[in-house]
């Protein structure tokens, strides 16, 4: 069975929309009719949809992206990310840049998109992150900030209905394409808008790059259209808000499985 999807007319800002899975979320939209406008900090050689420059941890920077539009019928909150970042040893300040990053930055941009979406009954999509749902060591920064954010899609879910919908997907280990769109990259994170925010399965895995996904219950890693298609049934006119869908493939076979079976390799 094929779902098709009919965004003709619609507008839709993807942030971070220019790479990795917000790339693939930006396609699907337009794929599916709608006019895609996409916005990251540093411009691309190329990308088919509409781009703005801007970094939409910067108050100002998200003023003039959302006044860009006349109308706005969906925003995926795609920006974010965060390279590997200890407690111990790093600066106050990464912390809390990676926390603007990839929780201020989604609630300010709800909040500017806001009086736009409720004029058409539009949507929000949060693109979380297993990280912020389960222990993250060595992002806990960035798991306390997605762990933030679903929380924030529930908030905004009750507080704004029912004239905007909000929902978020609550992506795990994902397999993307470097900016180029040349070779394989695996992130923990669901933005690919940040090359420190990319890790190769062998970091993931602790140097076993011969395990891919499977640790994965579905046996690979989510693809950026996996993401896509989700967002693409939580932005369309419907009954559903402050739901999270898991795109994580049933999320990862734990340790004790193979402890029992005594295989621990």
């Amino acid at each position: 069975m094929t779902v098709t999807f009919d965004y003709a007319g619609k507008a839709v800002l993807v942030t971070g929309g220019t790479r990795g899975i917000g790339a693939g979320i930006a396609a699907a939209f337009r794929a599916a009719g709608a006019e895609v406008t996409v916005c990251a900090r540093t411009r691309p050689e190329s990308v088919p949809d509409r781009f703005v420059q801007a970094d939409v941890r910067v108050p100002e920077d998200v003023d003039r992206l959302i006044s860009g539009f006349d109308r706005l019928d969906v925003v995926v909150n795609n920006a974010g990310g965060s390279p590997p970042a200890p407690l111990e040893g790093t600066s106050p300040r990464l912390h809390a840049r990676v926390i603007e990053l990839n929780l201020t930055a989604p609630l300010l941009v709800s909040q500017r998109a806001y009086p736009l979406l409720a004029a058409v009954g539009g949507a929000i999509v949060m693109i979380g992150s297993a990280s912020g749902a389960r222990p993250s060591p060595g992002t806990a920064a960035y798991g306390a900030a997605k762990a933030g954010l679903h929380h924030l899609a529930r908030c905004l879910a009750a507080e704004w209905a029912p004239l905007v919908r909000v929902n978020t997907v609550v992506v795990g280990l994902a397999a993307t394409v470097d900016a180029s769109g040349a070779s394989p990259a695996t992130t923990r994170d669901t933005s690919g808008a940040s090359p420190a925010a990319t890790r190769d399965a062998a970091d993931h895995y602790g140097g076993r790059a011969d395990l891919d996904g499977r640790a994965i219950p579905a046996g690979r890693m989510a693809t950026p259209d996996d993401v896509a298609q989700a967002c693409l049934w939580l932005a369309a006119p419907g009954y559903v808000t402050g739901a999270e869908v898991r795109v994580d493939g049933g999320g990862e076979i734990p340790a004790w499985r193979h402890l029992v079976s005594g295989d621990i390799s």
